[in-house]
């Protein structure tokens, strides 16, 4: 039997996960702290510390043999850099070698947490026996990743698959990345709520005005609503068939808060992806929703150090 474990880091704006990950994919040790965002630099890489501390203070340490990193974008991994847009206080910052100085010089592998989810669904998820993959992260942005001939894709800079931020509407609302009409400005919960509130849907007595609340509206018949998720469908699904037109995907796996909604985001998206995915070579394509929930970044956090290992 297999006993060598991994670490593995799950680094957002919200919070900073870590684990003892073993071979089969099992979380054998969970620790977090909450993001100090708004904090300085080291203010942030002390919290990341405090994690690996408290994974190292563990028994089971002596067993690990690498370190993942699933963190918010973007990120370089040739360069071993993050700079996630939600965390200003890190831009160009050295995570992989202030990690590796942390855990006396293990071997680092970096990620963009679009990546790390694609990772953990082709390893213990929906996309598992598929030898390609899109997997995306619909949330308070939209991100992505790629499995292509088997093997998870993370591109040069662990970026590939950004599916966010490919135009699908040429003369659409600016992005706050400079493009016009991304997939991320019509799909992400924000922009699902955003649009249904301008379109005239109004939250209950409780004032949730989340992308979640607008999806129990939806799904009560609130029209304004149905019609935010019916345009967030259409831009994913527009997304997914020019990424699957382009590289022959199998599957489309989806994940993140905004699959949540269920039917009333996956009942237009596969409507939409048969207007969309026309071509003879990408009619087949299979819409799923992600398996891996909350652990996705952990687990494929764990799944880039594991494929780190083994190169």
């Amino acid at each position: 039997m297999h006993t060598d474990l991994v670490a593995a880091l799950d680094i957002g704006g919200t919070k900073i996960a870590g684990a003892l990950v073993d071979g089969g994919g099992r979380i054998r040790l969970r620790t977090r702290r909450p993001t100090p965002a708004r904090e300085d630099a080291e203010t942030v890489m002390g919290a990341v510390e405090s994690v690996l501390g408290e994974l190292s203070g563990s028994p089971l340490w002596a067993r690990t043999r690498a370190v993942g990193i699933g963190s918010a974008g973007p990120v370089d991994a040739s360069a071993g850099t993050v700079s996630p847009v939600n965390v200003p206080g890190w831009r160009d910052f050295p995570l992989v070698s202030r990690v590796r100085r942390a855990v006396g010089g293990l071997p680092v592998e970096l990620v963009g947490d679009g990546a790390a989810m694609t990772a953990a669904e082709h390893w213990q998820g929906a996309a598992r026996g598929y030898a390609n993959a899109l997997c995306l992260v619909v949330s308070t942005g939209v991100g992505g990743g790629l499995v292509i001939g088997g093997k998870l894709y993370p591109g040069p800079t662990g970026n590939a698959g950004h599916i966010g931020h490919i135009s699908v509407d040429l003369d659409g609302d600016l992005c706050p990345c400079g493009a016009r009409g991304c997939v991320e400005r019509i799909a992400s919960g924000p922009n699902i709520a955003r649009r249904a509130l301008a379109g005239g849907w109004r939250p209950g007595p409780d004032g949730d005005s989340s992308a979640a609340a607008v999806a129990v509206a939806a799904r009560a018949g609130d029209p304004f609503a149905v019609a935010s998720f019916e345009r967030a469908a259409q831009a994913l699904a527009a997304g997914i068939a020019a990424t699957a037109t382009l590289i022959e995907i199998e599957i489309a796996v989806v994940g993140g808060g905004v699959a949540g909604a269920g039917d009333v985001l996956f009942g237009p998206l596969r409507r939409h992806l048969r207007e969309y995915a026309t071509l003879s070579f990408v009619r087949r394509l299979t819409v799923a929703p992600a398996l891996t929930g909350t652990d996705a970044g952990l687990v494929g956090a764990a799944a880039a150090a594991l494929l780190g290992t083994a190169r």
